[in-house]
C-alpha cells in the first residue's frame, strides 16, 4: 500500500504518535484531538511499515461500538483480514481468554455470564437465605462491595473479617456469593477480569505464551482503568512487549466505580522508557470553548499538564444565563432550542447534559406539552429490557442446567403454580446439600417434599426445558428462539397484557428472533457452538456502558454519559453550587477535582455554541432551595463569557404568604389568567390562582386545587380553563 496514506494531513504531534519506533508510549490525548484517528494509523503503521503480524497486537478499548469502529477503520486502511488480531473491550478479552482456556481457570465449558441485574437478584436471594436483614444489607450496596473487591483483585479468602459484625456479615455474603457463581458456572463482569489476571498469574507457561504473542499492547481511555485493569496490563506486557496508552488525564470522571487517574502517571514512572506526546490541536471546539476549559482545568493540581489549542476561530461567546428558577431554566432553554429549529438546524444536533438524572423530568414535561422529540440517551438497552432478559434466561437454563441466576427468573414466568413457600424449600435444599436450584429441584420432587401441586408444576418446567433440548438441537438459533418464545408460554404472557406494552414487547421477542437470524459466530469465538457464542455476545452487549444510537432529536444526557460525544450545540443546565458541584463533592479535594474534570468533559462537548445555565431557586426533594451561581462558572475568564440577564417580576394574592423579594400584589392579566380566578385542569380538577411569577411565556402560576392541593404550573403550557 501506499505508506503516505498513513501519515497524510496528521499534525506534528499526530504523525510522531503514529510513526514512532517500537516503545512504551503515552500519547496524552486532549479533547477533540482526533486520538482515535491516531492510534488506528499508529496500528496500521505497525503493521505496514514495521511488519508486524496480526497475531502479535493486542488492542483494547471500553465499549463495543470503540471496539468495532476501530476495527472497520483499521480494515479500510489494510487491504487484508484482521482475523489474526485481537480487537475488544477489557470484558470482551477477558472472556475470549476464559473461552479459550476455562480448565485453568477452574470454570465449567458452558459457563454462563450474568449482568448487573442478575448479579444483584442473586446476592438478594443470599442476603435472605443467610437470614439477614435487607434493610441493614441492600443487595445493591453489597452487590457495589463484591465489584469492588474483585475490580482490587480481591477474593473474599484475601479480605481481613475485620471486627465489626457488619464486616464479618458482609464478607460472609461475598464468601456464599462466590460459591454459588462456581457451583452454577456463573461469571459476572468483575469477575471476568478478576479470573483472567489470576489464570495468566497462576500459570507461568500460559503467560508466557501471550506476553510471546502480544508484543504491541495498545489501550484507549487508559485514565478509565481500574487497578485490576492496570495490573492485568502491566502482567501482559512484562517481558519485552510495548504498551503503547492514549488517554487524557483531565477527562477521568469515573472514580466512583474504580477508575484511577493516577494509573496513567503511575504507567509513566513504573514502564521503562516510557516517551509521551501530547495532542493538543483541538478539531471540535471553538476558541471561546477552549479557552474556558483550558482555564478552568488549570485549578485542579497533579496534572500531567497540556493546553488545548485551535486553528478556527473564536466562535461566539459562552452564554451565562441566570434563571430565576428551575421552570425559567426550561423555558429558557426550550425558546432556545425552537429557534435553532426554526433555523434549520438538526434537534439531535443538540443536547441537554445535566448532573443528574432527576433534572430531565421538566425538561421531559415541557418537551412532550410543546410535541418537540426529545431522546433520553443511555436509556434502556435492547437486551436490558424484561421480555429479552427472560427469553435469554430460558436458553441459558438449557444450555447450562446450573445457571441458578435463569432458573430463578423464569421457573414462574409464565405462572405456574410455584409459589414462594416451594422455592423457599428449594433453595434451602441447594444450600444445604450443596446443590444448583435445578439439582435441587429434581431432589424435592424425588424426596416428595413439596405440597402435590407445586410438585408437579415444577416437575413439568423441568421436563419442559429437557423436551426444549430435543425439540430444537437441529434446529438453527432463530427457529429455536422463535420456538422457545411460543412454547414456553412467554409470548401468550405478553400479549395478554394488553395495550402499547403488550404490542412492544411483542415486538421486541420478534427483534430478537431476528437478531439471532442476523448473528454470525466471530470469527475468534469458532470454538463455541451458536448458543453459548450468542448468550455471551448479548451478555457483553448489556454490559456495555455505550448507549444505542439517537434518532433526530434534543439529546438529554448526564455529563458522564456525554463523554466521548460531540454536538454543535450544548447547554449545561443546573450549574450551581450545591447541585455542581454537589455539597460533598465541595467538602472533598478528590471528589472537587474530579467534579471539575466532569465539568471541563461538559465544556469540551460543545463545537460551536456553549451555555450555562443556573437558577436562584429549584425545588429540589419537595423543598424550595436558594442556589448561587457554580464555582465553575466563576473560574471560567470573564472575556469568554456573555451573560444573559432577566427581569424578575412576582406577583402573589394577598391572602399567599411567602418571603420573596420584589414582590407586587397586582392582580394583573397574564396570558388570560388573574390571581384569584378559579380555574379547572383536566388531570388536577378546580382550583384557585393563587400566586403568579414571571410575566408572558416566562410566567407560572401556583394553583390550589380543591382535590391535588398547590401546584405550580407554565402558564403558556399548563391545560387550564377559567370557570
Amino acid at each position: 500500500m501506499n505508506i503516505s496514506s498513513l501519515i497524510t494531513d496528521l499534525n506534528e504531534n499526530q504523525h510522531a504518535a503514529v510513526t514512532a519506533p517500537e516503545q512504551n508510549m503515552l500519547v496524552l490525548a486532549g479533547a477533540g484531538s482526533g486520538k482515535t484517528r491516531v492510534l488506528t494509523q499508529r496500528i496500521a503503521w505497525l503493521i505496514e511499515v514495521e511488519h508486524i503480524p496480526l497475531y502479535s497486537i493486542l488492542a483494547v478499548t471500553f465499549t463495543n461500538k470503540a471496539a468495532k469502529e476501530m476495527r472497520g477503520r483499521i480494515a479500510d486502511i489494510c487491504p487484508f483480514p484482521l482475523g489474526g488480531m485481537w480487537i475488544g473491550t477489557f470484558h470482551g478479552i477477558a472472556h475470549r481468554l476464559l473461552r479459550l482456556h476455562y480448565q485453568q481457570a477452574k470454570l465449567p465449558e458452558t459457563f454462563q455470564i450474568i449482568d448487573s441485574d442478575d448479579q444483584q437478584k442473586m446476592i438478594k436471594r443470599l442476603i435472605k437465605s443467610l437470614n439477614l436483614d435487607e434493610q441493614y444489607y441492600p443487595a445493591k450496596e453489597l452487590q457495589w462491595y463484591i465489584n469492588d473487591k474483585k475490580d482490587d483483585g480481591l477474593r473474599s479468602a484475601d479480605i481481613q473479617a475485620g471486627y465489626t459484625l457488619q464486616e464479618k456479615q458482609r464478607l460472609q455474603v461475598y464468601q456464599a456469593y462466590e460459591d454459588t457463581c462456581q457451583l452454577a458456572g456463573l461469571v459476572d463482569f468483575s469477575e471476568l477480569l478478576l479470573r483472567s489476571h489470576e489464570l495468566l498469574l497462576n500459570d507461568s507457561a500460559l503467560l508466557l505464551h501471550y506476553q510471546q504473542r502480544f508484543k504491541h499492547v495498545l489501550v484507549d481511555e487508559f485514565q478509565d482503568t481500574n487497578k485490576l485493569q492496570y495490573a492485568w496490563l502491566n502482567l501482559l506486557t512484562d517481558n519485552g512487549s510495548f504498551l503503547t496508552i492514549v488517554g487524557d488525564d483531565d477527562q477521568s470522571i469515573y472514580g466512583w466505580r474504580g477508575a484511577d487517574v493516577e494509573n496513567i502517571q503511575r504507567f509513566v514512572k513504573e514502564k521503562n522508557n516510557v516517551v509521551t506526546i501530547r495532542l493538543e490541536q483541538n478539531y471540535r471546539s471553538t476558541g471561546h470553548i477552549l479557552n474556558a476549559s483550558n482555564a478552568l482545568i488549570q485549578n485542579n493540581s497533579n496534572r500531567l499538564g497540556k493546553k488545548l489549542w485551535t486553528s478556527g476561530d473564536d466562535g461566539d461567546c459562552i452564554a451565562i444565563y441566570e434563571a430565576f428558577n428551575d421552570y425559567d431554566e426550561t423555558r429558557y432553554v426550550s425558546s432556545q432550542l425552537q429557534a435553532w429549529q426554526r433555523a434549520g438546524n438538526k434537534l439531535s444536533d443538540c443536547a441537554i447534559l445535566y448532573r443528574n438524572n432527576a433534572q430531565s423530568r421538566l425538561f421531559e414535561e415541557a418537551f412532550l406539552t410543546q410535541q418537540i422529540p426529545y431522546h433520553i440517551y443511555g436509556g434502556q438497552r435492547f437486551f436490558d429490557r424484561l421480555e429479552i432478559k427472560d427469553s435469554i434466561a430460558y436458553l441459558r437454563l438449557m444450555n447450562n442446567h446450573q445457571d441458578d441466576a435463569a432458573f430463578e427468573r423464569i421457573v414462574n414466568k409464565p405462572k405456574r403454580k410455584i409459589g414462594n413457600t416451594a422455592l423457599d424449600k428449594i433453595r434451602i435444599c441447594a444450600r444445604e446439600q450443596g446443590f444448583s436450584m435445578w439439582q435441587a429441584s429434581s431432589f424435592v420432587i424425588e424426596n416428595k417434599i413439596l405440597t402435590a401441586v407445586a410438585q408437579k408444576s415444577l416437575s413439568v418446567f423441568l421436563d419442559m426445558i429437557l423436551r426444549f433440548q430435543a425439540e430444537t438441537s437441529e434446529l438453527p438459533l432463530f427457529l429455536m428462539v422463535d420456538h422457545i418464545t411460543h412454547h414456553s408460554g412467554l409470548h401468550a404472557m405478553f400479549k395478554a397484557e394488553k395495550g402499547e406494552k403488550s404490542l412492544s414487547r411483542i415486538e421486541n421477542l420478534q427483534e430478537l428472533v431476528s437478531a439471532t437470524k442476523g448473528f454470525i459466530v466471530p470469527e475468534e469465538e469458532q470454538t463455541m457452538d451458536e448458543l453459548t457464542a450468542f448468550l455471551a455476545y448479548a451478555a457483553l452487549e448489556s454490559g456495555d456502558d455505550q448507549a444505542d444510537e439517537f434518532e433526530d432529536a434534543i439529546q438529554l444526557m448526564t455529563m458522564h454519559a456525554a463523554k466521548g460525544l460531540e454536538f454543535s450545540q450544548v447547554f449545561m443546565v443546573g450549574v450551581e453550587e450545591g447541585m455542581f458541584p454537589g455539597q460533598k463533592s465541595a467538602q472533598d479535594e478528590a471528589r472537587l477535582a474530579e467534579e471539575r474534570r466532569l465539568c471541563y468533559v461538559g465544556i469540551t462537548r460543545a463545537m460551536k455554541k456553549l451555555t450555562l445555565c443556573y437558577a436562584e431557586t429549584r425545588r429540589l426533594y419537595g423543598q424550595e432551595k436558594h442556589h448561587t451561581a457554580s464555582r465553575f462558572i466563576a473560574e471560567l475568564p470573564r472575556k469568554d463569557l456573555d451573560y444573559i440577564r432577566k427581569q424578575l417580576q412576582v406577583r402573589y394574592a394577598p391572602s399567599f404568604s411567602r418571603k420573596q423579594p420584589n414582590i407586587s400584589i397586582k392582580n394583573q392579566d397574564v396570558l388570560g389568567f388573574q390571581v384569584n380566578q378559579q380555574v379547572k385542569h383536566k388531570k388536577f380538577g378546580e382550583g384557585t390562582i393563587i400566586a403568579q411569577e414571571g410575566s408572558g411565556d416566562n410566567s407560572r402560576l401556583q394553583v390550589n386545587f380543591i382535590d391535588v392541593g398547590s401546584k405550580w404550573l407554565m402558564t403558556a403550557y399548563a391545560p387550564l380553563e377559567v370557570i
